[in-house]
């Protein structure tokens, strides 16, 4: 038997209904007396369920959201401005014009001199209070959203509302404005901290849900400050769970189809108890607005992070220090694992915790802690998680085997790209000169590189399975099957072993500008 849920109607009650009003249909089609009829839908009306609200949970969380302004010194406007119109004047200020110039005439005809009430000028080119000489003006630069995580005034935002700004207002829902302070904010997950003096008074609070409580298809509101319009609830459902929007190591988005907008950024998302499943950061739209596709940062991740930023007002990670990738189906199979899950070592970055503990290029952590790695980014956040120094224990798989491995966690540096790793910086390779030696099957034309350290890549089949796998000239052979090579007969010799272990693909590493990554090529012209 269906039920209802959250005071939605359910399908049973629906279709109870329906067939209520159908039979008054029939009835009117029948000719039976008006009287009768009516008695029916009186029926349908007793049947129907109250229209249902989420004007309870808005009343209860509305206090503790806030719109946040922020604001910045204005920038000194040069004749170079491209806005196409500039207050310059080819670096004179207004006390330069002569008193005959209509702008000057201006000035005085409406009360305003061009030099203020200290005598500074109103200049905007060199001297004046937005140049080097002055300190200029606050104006407002941004808008976003934020709630009260606290009773003592702490607000959580995004990182990208605050991060051009010198000084912030949290603008409350009755009007009041209150001067914030910035606590610290993270870039890496978009998440930044505010807080404001109450003088004693306590400010209304929301709490974090529970991410296990949360499933695609439960209702959510959001409430937020989209366009600068003030305090705006929308409300939708949750579409989908972990998605990677491509922002950062640590995507594990929210997606919802409530309403939200520029304006909206650092707004939270509510269920319907009141409390936070997730911070409004990103939109999906063509046209800039709202298309039903938002993400939000969950609960659990922004939880933690807060209580750091709140804490000391910065994030420590555990860094594990090596460049990986994702294992796909292809690479899986020229390794020998029995399915592309894990992360796949491209190489570990000199003197770091995953060089010391003995991780290799070509090596693939397959668990942590007992734990399964489904991919990199997986594993990016597990290391990202945890706190530096401690101590982990790596499933990896080396050689066709697994074997375990020990690491003492460092802490992530404040100048790198990611938690764990994936940082795809090194030093320019030479190009070396070309050497013809074709590996027909490959699609491949190899030589010698520069530095005597594998094979040049000196020209490539257009058609190949090689050039599909994005494989380009000017690109480097270091490795197959995690032996280095430095010469075309050593990785004839390698794939003819991999035929012999019945492989169908083998594991190339590649080095290009951009960093280093494997691809798995496929070997006895399979594709």
């Amino acid at each position: 038997m269906l039920k209802n849920f959250n005071g939605r109607p359910s399908l049973a009650t629906v279709l109870k209904a329906s067939t209520v009003a159908g039979i008054a249909a029939a009835v009117l089609a029948t000719g039976v007396p008006l009287e009768i009829t009516r008695s029916y839908a009186e029926a349908v009306k007793v049947q129907a369920p109250a229209v249902p609200s989420f004007a309870n949970v808005v009343d209860a969380v509305s206090p503790a959201v806030v719109s946040v302004r922020v604001e910045n010194r204005v920038n000194p406007v040069s004749d170079n401005n491209n806005d196409g119109f500039s207050f310059d004047f080819n670096g004179r200020g207004f006390d330069d014009l002569p008193d005959d110039h209509p702008l000057k005439r201006f000035f005085k005809q409406f009360g305003q001199d061009p030099n203020d009430q200290q005598g500074h000028s109103r200049r905007f080119g060199q001297n004046g209070p937005n140049g080097p000489g002055g300190k200029g003006r606050l104006r407002p630069v941004a808008q976003g959203s934020g709630f009260f995580i606290s009773e003592d005034g702490y607000i959580v935002t995004n990182n990208h509302v605050v991060s051009d700004g010198q000084a912030f207002v949290a603008v409350m829902n009755d009007g009041t404005e209150l001067d914030a302070k910035l606590i610290g904010k993270d870039p890496r997950t978009d998440l930044a901290v505010l807080k404001v003096d109450g003088k004693g008074k306590k400010f209304t609070y929301v709490n974090w849900a529970d991410d296990n409580n949360v499933r695609v298809g439960d209702w959510v509101v959001a409430v937020g400050n989209p366009f600068g319009l003030g305090g705006t609830v929308t409300a939708g459902i949750v579409s989908a769970r972990g998605r990677d929007i491509g922002s950062g190591p640590y995507d594990d988005y929210l997606q919802v189809d409530a309403a939200v907008n520029r304006g909206n950024s650092g707004g939270p998302t509510f269920n319907l108890s009141g409390e936070v499943v997730g911070i409004n950061t990103a939109i999906f739209s063509p046209s800039g607005g709202s298309v039903g596709i938002a993400f939000a940062i969950p609960a659990s991740t922004a939880r933690d992070v807060v209580a750091d930023l709140m804490k000391d007002g910065q994030v420590s990670r555990g860094w594990l220090g090596v460049q990986i990738q994702p294992v796909t189906k292809d690479i899986a199979e020229s390794i020998g694992l029995s399915e592309p899950s894990g992360a796949l070592v491209v190489a570990p970055q000199a003197g770091s915790p995953g060089d010391k503990a003995g991780m290799k290029a070509g090596d693939v952590v397959t668990a942590l802690n007992g734990e399964t790695i489904k991919d990199a980014r997986d594993l990016s956040r597990r290391i990202g998680a945890m706190q530096p120094g401690s101590k982990v224990e790596l499933s990896v798989w080396r050689a066709g085997k697994a074997q375990p491995l020990t690491v003492e966690l460092g802490t992530l540096p404040v100048d790198q790209k990611d938690a764990s790793a994936d940082d795809n910086s090194q030093p320019q390779q030479p190009e070396a000169p070309a050497s013809e030696k074709a590996l027909a099957d490959l699609g491949l034309t190899v030589g010698p590189s520069d530095d005597g350290k594998g094979l040049a890549i000196t020209g490539i089949d257009p058609d190949s399975d090689a050039a599909d796998k994005g494989i380009k000239e000017g690109e480097k052979i270091t490795s197959v099957n995690n032996q280095e090579i430095t010469s075309p007969e050593d990785i004839v010799k390698v794939l003819n072993q991999a035929k012999k272990d019945g492989r169908t693909r083998a594991l190339f590493q590649i080095q290009s500008n951009e960093g280093s990554r494997f691809v798995a090529l496929p070997i006895n012209g399979q594709g």
